[in-house]
Formats: structure tokens, C-alpha cells, sequence
């Protein structure tokens, strides 16, 4: 029987939405991507190095690890998180490696190490969060200035040097002509957008961002959720500083300084909104390589760091206060 006939039906549900192309041109990663183009040919035409496929190649191990952690930081912030201290997990997860390095431990359990420690620091943040209800902020401000604690107390103003080979060859060597580290963010790319867009934990995910209370009464463990989100975050954040330790050859206190910024304004450049519910992994990797040709140009240019560092701040208020501007601009007037 139709849905038109004597059947009580007041109204036909649509099988979806066509494509529109306003609507395709108005996406956030739509604008973005034209950022992206407007980045490349401006650096190409003032640079005459720009284009380099060396240099370019060289350019990803900038931004490779800071995106590992990104991507697990725009899983947290859609759910209404943030963790602040991936850096200093990060830190204290390499601090680590360095002195399993000193008691002989090989490639294989120095890997492990780091990453174990990333995950159980994870786990602590995701155990205060959900188990003792303090916000997310609160929490990881105060993990961010211990694990970077221990890590000062551990070293000083010594460091750890002398890694293995193996775990050098990891952050340093190329396959077809670009780094290893670039080929194991690009797979962590996929497994994170199918995990998010393609199955019913990222459902889930973005229905605990929309609407928490909603969503813990439609039987989805919130909590449960949350930690987990935590403990991967802390877990990406080690496998960065397997990455690092291995690129880099040493371990210092001060390793990673300051990359939870960059990583926050990877997701919110990318579209993720820091009020939770919205964001796509496709964005996050937009904003990543946006990012990453800003910094690589003003490199190539000679630019001071300070001055990067102003940049990516002055990219995080304008991404934060943008929307707000523009939703504000569209409401109707009292």
C-alpha cells in the first residue's frame, strides 16, 4: 500500500537529501581546502623552492606526529573533551624509553614502553574525568604539569641519547621517497575516519557530543565512551614519542614543548567544534596539511619560530571566534 493511501500517513519521509552544490560549497572543508590552494600557489610563486619534492617530503615529518596526536584530540573535543597534557605524555612516555634504552631493553620493548605509558597516562586523565567528575580542563592542566614534572625530574638538564638503530630507521628513513612517519599517519587517517564515519561507535561518539544526557539515556555508556577516548589519546600521544625519540636521537625534558596548541587548533581548523557533536577526520587532515605548508613556507623564508608560534595562535582564535561571528551575523535581529 502507498504511503498516499488511507493509511493515517500525514507525511512522506524522503529517501535524503540530493547533492547541492551550495551546499557542498558552504562545508567547512570546502573553504579549507580553498585555504590549502591559495597556500600552495602563493608559497610557489614567492619561494622558488616551495614546489621541491624533496623539500615537501622533509616538510611531513613537521607535522606528522603533532597530526597523530590530532586525530585522537578531535575524537575527544566531539565528545565535549579536551586533554591538554598529550604533550607532556608525550614527554614523559619518551623519558621513559630513554632510561628502558639505558637498562638494554631492545627496538621492540622500548616501542612498547612508549606507547604503554602513553596509554596508562591516558587512562589516569579518563579515570579522573569520568570517575571523579571533574571537567576535562581542570584535569589535564594539572596531568600536563606533572608528567612534564617527572620528566624534568627524572633528567634535569641531562638527556638521553644513544638509541638503537631500529628506532631510529622508524623516524627517520623514507619508503618510495617519503618518510615512514607520513605513511603511518596516512594509515591511522583511514582507520580513524572509518572508526568515526563509518561505524556505530563513531555514532555513538557524535551522539554523546550532540547531546550527553540523551545519549546516556539511550543506553550508550557514556563514561565508558569518554575513558576509552582518553586512554587513546594517551595512547597516540606514545606513539608520537616513538616517532620523535626515533627521529630526533635523544630525549630532553623539554621534548614536544607546546604541541597540545598545535594539535587543538589541527582539530578546530579542521572543523571540529569545541562545543562537541560536529567535525569530520577529512577536515582534521585538511587543517594538518594547511598547517603544515604555513609552517614549511616560513621556514623556507627563514621566519623566526616566535613568529610561527604567533600564527598558529592568531589560526586558533579566528577558527574559535569565526563561527561564532558568523552565526551571530545570520540570527535574526529583536
Amino acid at each position: 500500500m502507498s504511503a498516499a493511501g488511507g493509511t493515517g500517513i500525514k507525511h512522506a519521509i524522503a529517501d535524503g537529501a540530493g547533492f547541492s552544490w551550495g551546499a557542498l560549497v558552504r562545508r567547512w572543508e570546502t573553504l579549507l581546502f580553498g585555504v590549502l590552494v591559495v597556500v600552495i600557489v602563493a608559497g610557489s610563486v614567492v619561494l622558488p623552492n616551495f614546489l621541491d619534492p624533496f623539500n615537501l617530503a622533509d616538510a611531513t615529518f613537521n607535522f606528522s606526529e603533532k597530526a597523530l596526536i590530532a586525530l585522537a584530540m578531535a575524537l575527544l573535543i566531539i565528545v565535549r573533551e579536551i586533554d591538554v597534557s598529550v604533550a607532556a605524555i608525550l614527554a614523559v612516555a619518551s623519558v621513559a624509553m630513554g632510561f628502558a634504552n639505558s637498562m638494554g631493553v631492545p627496538t621492540v620493548g622500548l616501542a612498547a614502553i612508549g606507547i604503554g605509558v602513553g596509554a596508562l597516562c591516558g587512562c589516569v586523565n579518563g579515570l579522573l574525568v569520568t570517575h571523579f567528575g571533574i571537567p576535562s580542563i581542570v584535569v589535564t592542566i594539572g596531568t600536563m604539569s606533572l608528567y612534564r614534572g617527572i620528566a624534568l625530574v627524572v633528567l634535569g638538564d641531562q638527556a638521553y641519547t644513544n638509541y638503537p638503530e631500529g628506532l631510529s630507521e622508524l623516524g627517520q628513513n623514507y619508503l618510495f621517497g617519503i618518510p615512514i612517519e607520513f605513511w603511518i599517519l596516512l594509515v591511522f587517517v583511514v582507520l580513524f575516519a572509518l572508526l568515526l564515519h563509518g561505524t556505530t561507535i563513531g555514532r555513538r561518539i557524535y551522539a554523546i557530543g550532540s547531546n550527553p544526557i540523551a545519549a546516556r539515556f539511550s543506553g550508550i555508556k557514556v563514561d565508558r565512551y569518554r575513558l576509552a577516548l582518553f586512554i587513546l589519546a594517551g595512547t597516540m600521544a606514545g606513539i608520537a614519542a616513538v616517532l620523535l625519540t626515533g627521529r630526533i636521537g635523544s630525549t630532553r625534558p623539554n621534548i614536544a614543548l607546546g604541541w597540545e596548541l598545535e594539535a587543538i587548533t589541527m582539530v578546530i581548523l579542521g572543523g571540529v567544534s569545541i562545543a562537541g557533536g560536529a567535525g569530520t577526520i577529512g577536515g582534521v587532515l585538511l587543517a594538518v596539511f594547511t598547517l603544515g605548508m604555513v609552517t614549511y613556507g616560513l621556514g623556507i623564508a627563514n621566519v623566526p619560530g616566535i613568529i610561527m608560534t604567533i600564527v598558529i595562535g592568531a589560526l586558533l582564535l579566528v577558527t574559535i571566534t569565526l563561527p561564532v561571528l558568523l552565526r551571530l551575523r545570520s540570527s535574526p535581529r529583536k
